[in-house]
C-alpha cells in the first residue's frame, strides 16, 4: 500500500508590510487619548469635502507637471511608515526631476536642492504637492493632523539612534501637524529630536480644538500669511526642549555631506551651536542620506 502524507496546512496569508520590530514595539509604548478613536471618521468626512475643490486643482497641477517635466508620472508614490509601523504608499504631486534618487538612494531634501523643478519649487512653497494625500486620509492611512510620516529606510535607523522615536507611530501620520508648523524640515538627527518632542506632545494632548487651530494655521500659511505670524496668532508657538537622554554618547564622529549624486564619507565638521532651551549635546553629525545614517549605526 503506498505511503501517504498528511495534508499540509495552507501557508498563512502575508501580514501587512511592517517596519522593524523596534518601531512596532516603541509605538505600542504610548497610549493615545480617546479622542483618536473618532478623529479619523471626522477627518475622512472633511477630506472628502476638501476634495470637491481640490480634485480639479490636482488635475490641473498634474497636467502642468507632465508639461514642464515630461517623462515621469505626475503623481508620485512613495512608501512611508504609518501607525503601528505599517508601511503604506503615500501620494504626492511630483516636484522633482524624474529618477531623482537613482544615484543617491533615499535622500532628505535640502535648501536649494537641485533636483527640484522650477514648478516643484512653488508646489513645495505653497504645499500644493501634498494635496493628493487627502486620498491617503480617505483610505485611513493618514490623518489631516499628526506627525509627518517618514520613509521606512530612514525611520528604522532613527529608531535605533533616538530613544523612543517609534512612539510617534502610536497615532496616524498627518499632512500637517504641531511639529510641521513650528519647525523647518529635517536636516539632521538634532532636528528630528526637536520635532519628536512636539510629535509626542501632540500624541499625548491632541484635541478637537488643537486640531482646529493647527488646520487654521496651515490654511493661513497657504494663503500667504507668514508662518511665524500665524503660529503666534493662534498660540501654537512651541520651543521644544530635548531630553539629554536622547543624545547618545557614541555620537562623537562627524558626518558631512557632499553634493547630490556623489558618495558620502566621514569627515570633520563643525559642531552645532546650542540654545538655552536645549542641553548641550555631543558633537552632532549632519545627516541627509541613508548612507550617512547607516555610517552611524
Amino acid at each position: 500500500m503506498p505511503l501517504t502524507t498528511a495534508p499540509q496546512a495552507p501557508a498563512p496569508a502575508p501580514e501587512a508590510h511592517r517596519a522593524t520590530s523596534t518601531l512596532v514595539e516603541q509605538a505600542q509604548q504610548l497610549m493615545p487619548p480617546r479622542y483618536f478613536r473618532f478623529k479619523p471618521y471626522c477627518e475622512r468626512l472633511l477630506a472628502l469635502l476638501l476634495l470637491a475643490p481640490g480634485l480639479p486643482l490636482i488635475g490641473i497641477l498634474a497636467l502642468l507637471v507632465r508639461w514642464t517635466s515630461p517623462g515621469g508620472p505626475a503623481i508620485f508614490r512613495q512608501e512611508r511608515v504609518g501607525r503601528d509601523g505599517k508601511v503604506f504608499t503615500m501620494f504626492k504631486i511630483r516636484s522633482m526631476v524624474v529618477n531623482a534618487e537613482s544615484r543617491t538612494g533615499p535622500v532628505w531634501s535640502t535648501a536649494g536642492d537641485p533636483r527640484i523643478t522650477p514648478l516643484g519649487y512653488w508646489l513645495r512653497k505653497l504645499h500644493l504637492d501634498e494635496l493628493p494625500q487627502l486620498f491617503n486620509v480617505l483610505r485611513g492611512e493618514m490623518s489631516l493632523v499628526g506627525p509627518r510620516p517618514e520613509r521606512p529606510e530612514i525611520a528604522e535607523i532613527l529608531a535605533k539612534r533616538i530613544p523612543g522615536y517609534g512612539r510617534r507611530l502610536a497615532v496616524l501620520p498627518g499632512i500637517t501637524g504641531l511639529a510641521q508648523i513650528n519647525l523647518p524640515p529635517d536636516t539632521d538627527l538634532d532636528s528630528v529630536r526637536h520635532k519628536l518632542v512636539l510629535d509626542l506632545e501632540y500624541a499625548h494632548a491632541a484635541s478637537f480644538l488643537l486640531d482646529l487651530r493647527i488646520l487654521l494655521c496651515t490654511a493661513l500659511r497657504l494663503l500667504g500669511l507668514s508662518g511665524n505670524v500665524a503660529v503666534r496668532a493662534l498660540r501654537l508657538t512651541r520651543k521644544p526642549v530635548v531630553p539629554q537622554s536622547w543624545y547618545l554618547a557614541e555620537e562623537t564622529s562627524q558626518i558631512a555631506a557632499v553634493p547630490h549624486g556623489q558618495r558620502w564619507w566621514a569627515c570633520p565638521s563643525t559642531a552645532k551651536a546650542t540654545t538655552s532651551e536645549s542641553p548641550a549635546p555631543a558633537p552632532e553629525p549632519s545627516v541627509s542620506t541613508i548612507a550617512a545614517l547607516r555610517s552611524l549605526s
